[in-house]
């Protein structure tokens, strides 16, 4: 998959483009629902598929209050959106002045003059142009002026209503994975670094392991069991682990870590710039203070006990943790 992160990355192109334009956070079965309809029509016309996403995600641009963490930061959007055979995925800037485009210019720019657009996949509800001005039945009117065609993909349905992805972020935050892990069509994951200052060393012999400061979406505090992945290619090693998420109340406030107990652990090459990608499969329990250190430690035990018959039983049922 070719991406590009600007329109002049694009440089010039006569071919046909079968576009979608989205956010794709978290590119869950819906988005996946969409994508595999505009593949199936790219190659129908000869022409190439193509995304169009933003970063930073523009609500983290236009609403007041705190960023929204996001399921899938762009690093992590861009290799799903790869997974899914697309030819090219261009990255726009959602800049200041971006954000002031109708939705004329932008498919006057875009999808006719850069992309030579055909025809453009959306959901029901997708709008177009400063302060969403246009709806499909605009974006119709302006596919007949402008050369392409607009195809309206109805919502996948799952439990009674749509996928979305704001429906899976509450689902993570509250904590409900077999949830998630249902709309998004595999386990949810995040990416990280280790923690500095912890004294890693050419061989890492410790089998706990605490990730850098995360600023992206993380499921509710609690104690999760989990699989985590270090490093990358051919030398990436997986460990399943129980992981704590949240502020570590026995040893006082103001110490949030996601820390992970290797439960099969050997000893690794590890340094801070290590790539770490950890999967949350079950959640365990909500986060507690308990009374002393040893009354934690005991604690801990039961987690792992508990950790150990769900690989257990998962090995014993065939299950891909992933």
């Amino acid at each position: 998959m070719n991406i590009a992160r600007s329109l002049a990355e694009l440089g010039s192109y006569s071919t046909n483009s079968v576009v979608s334009i989205g956010n794709f956070d978290g590119v869950h079965c819906g988005h996946r629902k969409v994508i595999a309809a505009l593949r199936e029509r790219a190659q129908q016309l000869n022409a190439r598929s193509v995304a169009i996403t933003f970063d930073p995600h523009p609500a983290q641009v236009l609403h007041n209050g705190p960023p929204l963490p996001l399921i899938t930061p762009l690093d992590a959007r861009l290799d799903l959106l790869a997974a899914t055979g697309l030819d090219l995925v261009l990255v726009l800037p959602f800049t200041a002045e971006l954000r002031l485009w109708s939705a004329r210019r932008f498919a006057e720019t875009v999808l006719r003059d850069s992309l030579n657009t055909v025809e453009l996949h959306e959901g029901e509800t997708f709008r177009l142009g400063h302060k969403a001005e246009t709806n499909i039945a605009g974006l119709t009117e302006l596919g007949r002026d402008l050369g392409f065609t607009v195809h309206v993909c109805p919502p996948l349905i799952a439990r009674g209503a749509a996928i979305s992805s704001s429906r899976i972020r509450r689902l993570i935050v509250s904590g409900n994975l077999p949830a998630a892990r249902a709309l998004l069509g595999r386990s949810f994951s995040i990416r990280s670094t280790p923690a500095a200052g912890r004294g890693y060393g050419a061989r890492y012999t410790v089998p706990t392991i605490n990730l850098a400061p995360y600023s992206e979406l993380l499921p509710a505090n609690g104690v999760y069991i989990t699989r985590l992945r270090i490093g990358s290619g051919a030398d990436a090693r997986d460990f399943r682990g129980v992981t704590n998420a949240g502020n570590r109340p026995t040893f006082g406030a103001d110490s949030f870590a996601v820390e992970t107990h290797l439960l099969d652990f050997q000893p690794i090459a590890l340094d801070e710039t290590t790539p770490l990608q950890l999967t949350f499969l079950h959640r365990l329990r909500a986060e507690r203070r308990f009374d002393s250190p040893e009354a934690l430690r005991a604690q801990i035990g039961l987690d792992v006990a508990k950790a150990q018959r769900y690989f257990a039983l998962g090995d014993a049922l065939g299950v891909a943790y992933g």
